[in-house]
């Protein structure tokens, strides 16, 4: 429930607060004064798009604060204060702000916490309803037409029309997969075959790991083969005294003489020199382990320079991989395992073009049969709606006149993407179903039904759509109805039944309505008047809660002008203790 606005800044509007009560509020004043701005505040809470032309002329900013009490409130409300961390005051209400500055920014608080602007407008839309002039305008499109009808269908067409969203999801996804494969068949076949032709390159080759960098070892060994083999045998013999290795055959080896140091220390009884021995010892045992590493080494040396041409060989070929597919070997080892992969994602016969076809075909059958479930779920609601629609425009001085509620099959072109054959027909698989809601009106017993966009007048566009949401809104309370000059177009005796409706309306819902028409005034328990002040340099704005005696003046005013009269303020009187009469009656 809506308890409290403030608003600066905003249009005409400079500073203006209001206090809202359970029941029915009339808002009423002189044209410019400033009536449609209170409802465009109720749009900016609502989360509408915030446009700097409202900005008051030499303001920085337009700001609305609307206080709501969340006694009551819907389970979707409380898990949004308690996601953004919104704060309660203690008697159990929560402020929304809004602001938009003159250069077009925008920015919305939720208790005191800032927050997303669609969070703001979710917050609000569970609490407040706000139906403009432009809704009645948006009442003849058939897509608002079938999102009343599924309002009012509830949980079984809430049902169904998840269904059919979760199953075309599905299906679209199936069939566009199915058309990329069709569309990439041959680019695929393509891909294919260079894999193929670059696995079997690399295969030939078989390279292992760090190979590149060991041949490059040996190659630079090979390169000047004898002159290593030299050193090594050098080493070698200097080490094991081996007599190829370019020294005097008389000439001691390093073990023979670490052989002779231990023979002689252990010959010793001085303490210090047998202390040695250990050390000789691990001497003896170091350069034997070398002397066999450098055995080694020659071992595996080639017996001469041809080997090299192989080594050469066999790295102009990890080259040539190294060249096209990676920086090094084992990056063409890794180059090699997923192209396998893309490979084999290519060949898998289970995303072949049938394999699509056949998921395709299955994803088209659900959206069928999820299509004619909700169809049938709409269909049984369109018939509960006509008929309550209809007793309600009784009660709206259209006695004889009816409400029907179409739903028909939207027929697709050839050309339609989302075209699904249904029962031997093509039709359009749009977002909201495969349905076309059409309203139409007989506005007379007799007179044809055709559909309201073009047989409905103003004023009875006007009563249908009053009708409708007195419907929608169900007997249940606690939310808040916003009705802007519901009643354009209307007058006399019709004018009258919309005043009583809307006063029946708000025995379970609080009801704020915008109006011209004294005959509907006069049916509000609360009546405010949004009055104007003029200046050489600016139009003020004030909102003001009428007494019985202020509210007598107002209603005259409205009736013909005729405020500061007798007659003007005994005719007010009379239609305002008539309205109350029949609202009680009622």
């Amino acid at each position: 429930m809506l308890e409290e606005i403030a608003i600066s800044g905003l249009g005409v509007i400079e500073d203006a607060a209001a206090e809202f009560h359970d029941g029915f509020t009339v808002l009423t004043g002189e044209t410019g004064a400033g009536k449609t701005m209170v409802v465009t505040s109720l749009h900016l809470l609502a989360g509408a798009r915030g446009d700097a032309d409202r900005v008051r002329a030499g303001a920085d900013r337009a700001m609305v604060e609307g206080r709501f009490r969340l006694t009551d409130a819907a389970g979707e409300v409380l898990e949004i204060i308690d996601s953004t961390g919104a704060q309660r005051d203690d008697d159990d209400t929560v402020i929304a702000s809004r602001t938009v500055n003159s250069d077009g920014r925008s920015r919305a608080h939720l208790g005191g916490r800032s927050v997303p602007v669609g969070v703001l407008g979710q917050f609000t839309t569970n609490l407040l309803t706000v139906h403009g002039q432009n809704d009645q305008l948006r009442l003849v499109q058939s897509d608002h037409q079938r999102d009343a009808l599924d309002r009012f269908g509830g949980k079984s067409v809430a049902k169904a029309f998840a269904a059919y969203s979760a199953a075309r999801e599905v299906w679209i996804a199936a069939v566009d997969h199915l058309e990329l494969r069709r569309k990439n068949s041959r680019e695929l076949a393509q891909e294919a075959d260079r894999l193929r032709y670059a696995l079997d390159e690399i295969d030939a080759v078989d390279p292992a790991p760090g190979e590149d960098a060991e041949l490059a070892a040996t190659v630079n060994r090979l390169g000047d083969l004898e002159a290593v083999r030299s050193v090594a045998a050098g080493a070698h013999a200097a080490l094991n005294g081996a007599s190829d290795g370019g020294l005097d055959s008389e000439t001691a080896s390093a073990l023979d003489l670490l052989g002779q140091v231990r023979n002689l220390l252990e010959s010793s009884s001085e303490p210090t020199l047998r202390g040695l021995l250990g050390r000789v010892g691990e001497a003896l045992s170091v350069v034997s382990d070398i002397g066999e590493e450098l055995g080694a080494f020659l071992a595996d040396l080639p017996a001469d320079a041809s080997e090299l041409e192989k080594v050469l060989v066999r790295q102009a070929e990890l080259k040539n991989l190294i060249r096209k597919y990676a920086p090094d070997i084992d990056g063409v080892i890794a180059w090699r395992d997923q192209a396998r992969a893309r490979l084999s994602e290519i060949d898998d016969s289970s995303v072949s073009i049938e394999a699509l076809e056949s998921a395709a075909a299955d994803a088209a059958a659900a959206v069928a049969t999820a299509a004619a479930t909700l169809t049938e779920a709409r269909t049984k609601a369109a018939a509960t709606l006509s008929t309550k629609v209809t007793k309600e425009l009784a009660g709206l001085a259209m006695k004889d006149a009816s409400l029907g509620v179409t739903v028909a099959p939207d027929e697709s072109g050839d050309n339609d993407p989302r075209r699904l054959q249904i029962g031997g027909r093509y039709l359009h698989a749009g977002a909201g179903g495969v349905d076309r809601v059409e309203f139409t009106l007989a506005a007379h017993s007799g007179a044809v039904a055709m559909p309201i966009a073009k047989s409905a007048s103003g004023g009875e566009l006007s009563r249908v759509m009053l009708a409708l949401e007195v419907v929608l809104a169900g007997p249940g309370g606690g939310s808040t109805m916003v009705f802007d000059e519901v009643d354009a177009g209307v007058g006399g005796a019709a004018a009258v039944e919309i005043g009583k409706r809307l006063a029946i309306l708000a025995r379970s819902h609080q009801v704020i309505v915008v109006t011209h028409l004294p005959q509907v005034a006069a049916f509000a328990d609360h009546h405010l008047l949004i009055g104007k002040s003029t200046t050489a340099k600016s139009v003020k704005s004030t909102v003001t809660l009428l007494d019985r005696d202020a509210r007598i003046a107002e209603l005259a005013r409205m009736l013909a002008g005729l405020g500061d009269s007798d007659t003007g303020r005994a005719h007010a009187e009379e239609l305002l203790s008539t309205a109350q009469a029949q609202k009680e009656d009622a």
